[in-house]
């Protein structure tokens, strides 16, 4: 069983930056995407960026330039920083895993959330 753990939610004023981190831990032979996902009361969950092994990132365009995802892969950890915040930041943020289980076997995973509020 694989597990995911988000941390470092919390309230920040606009235009402050905030670091949430993603643990991934258990019986898994490697990762080979990790992701942040928000979802916004009332709004579907949408993608905040993604990163390889290799380190290749892609961003949503709401928050390219203001955040940075970063990824240790010897610690199966993924963080992302987030900068120049605002309140429409504002969600429950899930980290996302997709993890190979077994030489041909992947599968999907997701952390329970982290709730960022930026106050205006």
């Amino acid at each position: 069983q694989v597990q995911v753990v988000e941390s470092g939610g919390g309230l920040v004023q606009a235009g402050g930056s905030l670091r949430l981190s993603c643990a991934a831990s258990g019986s898994m032979l490697s990762i080979n995407v990790m992701g942040w996902y928000r979802q916004a009361p009332g709004k579907q969950r949408e993608l905040v960026g993604t990163i390889t092994s290799a380190g290749t990132t892609t961003y949503a365009d709401a928050v390219k330039g203001r955040f940075i995802i970063s990824r240790d892969n010897a610690k199966n950890t993924m963080a992302v920083e987030m900068n120049s915040l605002k309140p429409e930041d504002t969600a429950v943020y899930y980290c996302y895993v997709y993890a190979r289980l077994l030489p041909t076997s992947f599968y999907e995973y997701w952390g329970q959330g982290t709730q960022v509020t930026v106050s205006s």
